[in-house]
């Protein structure tokens, strides 16, 4: 048996060493999803008249959205700077400067003058930190991930892969709790005026309690012993490109459309809810935090199941049941009645745990030890701007052009049946040893 086997199987699920490791893969795609969440809210509540005033509000949310697409098209350069680096020095090495530079960057835009005080140039500096925002986490992703898969038991890789796939909804429940909160002490005018910025600065707490976490994590036992036999690649995102493109595009086609269900689910019923069918912001905001919550106890639950019957099975059903309910899920949004809103919302947030739970491991294991980092933080990137980055934007424009949410529902099983495609054609890696 290899050091990388003995090491893997050295911690018990209960161990308290796994249990930090766990923490310290969440914490950073928390702070991330913390940050995009309240980014995503003040895109479609308030940025549209602070940063873009002289449009009309759903052109101004469009520029708003088209801003977080920004984080997005800048992602695959982390992915490249950073994938590189944690192929070369190590995961543990990117997961600090990562985490340092998120927060970072989000805590700068709490304190960004608006258009009344600074005109073209406050649009340009929110551009400009949200481009830093996406290199981060372009290089966060698939370090977090490997974290705790690389130290977990073989059998358990889709499990402890998973540990950071719950980021997303606990930094979405977060972000979207804080700025309920905040909506609730403060009058309209005055969130506007300078309660949107205390979500933004608060994102300093989550930096420094992840900074902790982290610094006393050891790095990947994959890792020590190809660095031990200096296997360690001399130049992994060439050799992704040249040796294994086609593994790149089936693992980033797989996570296309869970990305756009989500942004269907979560991003756009912000702005529906509220512009569409005039209801308050807080049953916006509650049905998103009830959502958030579900998604983060379902996310592990399906990705401890992928390790059990497979990860294609699971996330071939997720798929399929994303297809349907792009249509059921504006049945009921258009009853405007809060259970209704809030069924669709937490529904569609299981059916995209069924994908994401298994997700982290399935697009990690295509890619061999040597080139893991780089060819994972790839595939996630890129295939970010043809899913999450611009699926907000599309889906705004398309209810504007259309005037009719079926546009919407097509492009959502669109870009489902791309992952339902890539998942059917890769490789089956749950019942695996890791490719070395």
């Amino acid at each position: 048996m290899s050091t990388i086997a003995q090491s893997a199987g050295a911690h018990a699920p209960n161990d308290p060493k796994m249990k930090r490791l766990a923490m310290a893969s969440a914490v950073g795609t928390t702070l991330e999803w913390y940050d995009f969440t309240v980014y995503n809210i003040m895109a479609a509540l308030v940025f549209n008249a602070i940063f873009f005033p002289s449009f009309d509000p759903l052109t101004g949310t469009i520029l708003a959205f088209s801003t977080y697409a920004v984080g997005y098209i800048s992602r695959p350069l982390g992915g490249v700077v950073f994938g590189h680096l944690g192929d070369r020095l190590g995961r543990r090495f990117v997961l600090v400067a990562t985490l340092v530079i998120m927060g970072v960057s989000t805590g700068l835009m709490g304190v960004l003058p608006t258009y009344s005080s600074w005109g073209l140039w406050a649009p340009v500096l929110l551009v400009a930190l949200r481009f830093v925002q996406g290199v981060a986490l372009g290089g966060e992703w698939a370090g977090a991930v490997l974290l705790a898969m690389e130290h977990g038991k073989p059998n358990q890789r889709g499990r402890n892969a998973s540990f950071t796939q719950v980021g997303p909804s606990c930094g979405t429940l977060l972000g979207t709790g804080f700025i309920a909160l905040v909506s609730m002490l403060l009058t309209p005018e005055d969130f506007q005026s300078w309660g949107w910025r205390l979500p933004f600065i608060s994102s300093v707490a989550l930096v420094v309690f992840g900074l902790w976490l982290r610094r006393g994590v050891e790095e990947t036992p994959v890792f020590r012993e190809m660095e031990a036999k200096d296997e360690t690649a001399k130049a992994p995102i060439k050799d992704v490109m040249s040796q294994h493109w086609r593994r790149l595009l089936l693992a980033g086609g797989s996570r296309i459309g869970s990305d756009v269900l989500y942004a269907l689910v979560v991003v756009f019923t912000l702005t529906y809810v509220t512009t569409v069918l005039n209801l308050s912001r807080p049953l916006a905001l509650t049905a998103t935090m009830i959502g958030a919550a579900c998604n983060a106890i379902a996310v592990p639950w399906f990705g401890a199941l992928s390790d059990r019957v497979g990860r294609r099975p699971v996330y071939i059903a997720g798929a399929l049941l994303g297809m349907v309910w792009a249509f059921v899920f504006f049945v009921l949004m258009n009853q405007a009645q809060p259970i209704a809103i809030c069924a669709a919302v937490v529904v569609g947030l299981l059916i995209h745990a069924m994908m994401y739970g298994p997700q982290a491991a399935f697009v990690t294991e295509q890619f061999p030890n040597r080139v893991r980092y780089a060819g994972a933080s790839l595939a996630y990137t890129l295939a970010g701007i043809v899913g999450g980055g611009f699926a907000p934007l599309i889906i705004a424009t398309l209810f504007k052009s259309y005037g009719t949410t079926v546009a919407v529902s097509l492009y959502v099983v669109a870009a489902l049946g791309l992952t339902l495609m890539s998942v059917a054609i890769a490789k089956e890696t749950a019942h695996k040893p890791l490719e070395e």
